[in-house]
């Protein structure tokens, strides 16, 4: 009689199983990404294994159900109400990811105390920190108050029990990766383990009608720790941005079933805690400095939210046989591509000198509303000119040399003034269109067809 092999391998993309390793997997096709992990007990598997549902299961037609504002909650934070829809919805799983130390935790926990002040009970688990650590992180943040519990525990089935018990209406897991299901025969943390336990969280969710909030440690490339299905299984995914040491962090959904995914939160991390940005264009442009060349002001969207932004240029004459080219926050490719085209149709000699690209303030921005103000600033640096800092350029540009329309220019342009700027340059094609009424008197709007016209405005 054959004995039964001890142990499988995961996908750690996808969660895909398979009896043998393999350098590519069949499911997901991306390589060397199985793990050996223990197989799952035999014994009592179909009981152990089996859940039992909170409630049980009746269809409904599509006229019974009802859906009410009141189902959705404000966290008392505009900026992650914005980045979840409009608020938390009931009995929605949310995963929230980041760099070690970008304040997870502070956010959720302040979240906790919000709640918890308008009347919610919030039970808030952890599997990382013990109960003195909690507290000292309490203390820091102050005005804990309200039906506001905490436990520290990694066994999903004591805590099952403690979420039925208790009964919450907002329940804090941190972190995913540190819990674990008695009957899966592996490690905290390991594809089985992660898989499972976000399943029973999933069901504890749905049934009961709480909200949940996950935890999730990330890899060294940005995304969440453990098999890619972990992201599927959730409702919401945040991810925490930005530079431990930098003071601002952006708060970023990448997928959301109750509103977009465009959407961004701003927030300042202080001594006190987490504080919302509610002007994140006067917070980036913050310092900027009178009368530099090579700097120039332009206008991103995240999702329908505005943002100025401080595009930085340095043009130096190159040493070495093939120029330096080096940009931060923006794509590298792209700006190779906006100095080809001052080459060829403006007839600029970039070849022979190093260009360095920045955005202020760590942004990172790839949006093509961006070309204009690049190739401006390349410029500026150039001639050793500087642009006015009462101008603001937004536009794309293409291989021709043409200037191209851009999204939401009425509301880029309402931001402009908001923040008292008096010239704007921007694509033809979009004055065209926009409501020159409204800012008429506010501001100057230059249309231009081309780098070439845009350079001479300037």
């Amino acid at each position: 009689m054959t004995k039964a092999k001890s142990t499988v391998f995961f996908c750690g993309e996808c969660g895909f199983e398979s009896a043998k390793w393999m350098g590519q997997c069949p499911a997901c096709k991306a390589w060397n990404t199985f793990v050996e992990e223990p197989a799952a007990r035999k014994e009592g598997t179909g009981a152990a294994l089996k859940m039992r549902p909170l409630r049980k299961a009746s269809p409904a037609r599509l006229s019974e159900i009802s859906v009410e504002e009141k189902d959705r909650v404000s966290s008392g934070y505009a900026e992650l109400d914005r980045v979840l829809g409009g608020g938390i919805v009931a009995g929605s799983l949310v995963l929230v990811g980041g760099d070690p130390g970008i304040g997870k935790s502070t956010l959720l926990l302040q979240v906790c105390r919000n709640l918890a002040a308008a009347g919610k009970k919030v039970l808030y688990i952890s599997g990382e920190e013990s109960l003195k650590q909690i507290k000292l992180r309490a203390n820091r943040l102050g005005g804990m108050t309200g039906e506001l519990l905490f436990l520290c525990e990694t066994s999903l089935d004591s805590i099952q029990e403690a979420i039925l018990e208790v009964k919450p209406d907002v329940v804090i897991i941190d972190s995913i990766q540190t819990m674990y299901r008695e009957e899966v025969a592996s490690a905290p943390g390991s594809v089985s383990q992660v898989r499972e336990s976000t399943n029973l969280l999933m069901q504890i969710a749905k049934g009961a009608g709480i909200t949940i909030f996950i935890v999730g440690h990330v890899t060294k490339e940005g995304v969440v720790a453990g098999p890619r299905v972990l992201e599927h299984m959730v409702d919401t995914v945040l991810y925490f941005e930005g530079d431990r040491h930098a003071s601002y962090r952006i708060l970023r959904g990448v997928k959301n079933r109750f509103g977009s995914t465009n959407e961004i939160g701003v927030f300042e991390m202080r001594e006190q805690g987490l504080t919302e940005v509610e002007n994140p264009s006067e917070f980036m442009l913050d310092g900027r400095p009178d009368g530099a060349s090579g700097a120039v002001v332009a206008c991103a969207m995240e999702g329908t939210r505005p943002i100025l932004l401080e595009v930085q240029a340095l043009v130096t004459q190159s040493n070495l046989g093939i120029p330096r080219r080096t940009a931060a926050g923006t794509d590298g490719n792209r700006v190779n591509l906006l100095m080809a085209v001052l080459e060829k149709r403006c007839h600029y000699e970039m070849a022979r000198y190093d260009a360095y690209v920045n955005i202020a303030g760590g942004m990172r921005m790839n949006e093509p509303a961006l070309d204009l103000a690049i190739v401006m600033a390349l410029v500026s640096s150039l001639k050793d000119k500087p642009v006015d800092g009462k101008t603001i350029v937004f536009g794309e540009v293409g291989l021709s040399g043409e200037v191209r329309a851009v999204s939401m220019a009425d509301q880029r342009v309402r931001e402009a003034v908001k923040l008292g700027f008096t010239t704007c340059i921007l694509p033809q094609i979009c004055l065209d269109k926009m409501n020159v009424a409204a800012a008429e008197g506010k501001i100057r709007l230059i249309g231009v067809r081309n780098v070439r016209e845009a350079i001479a405005a300037l």
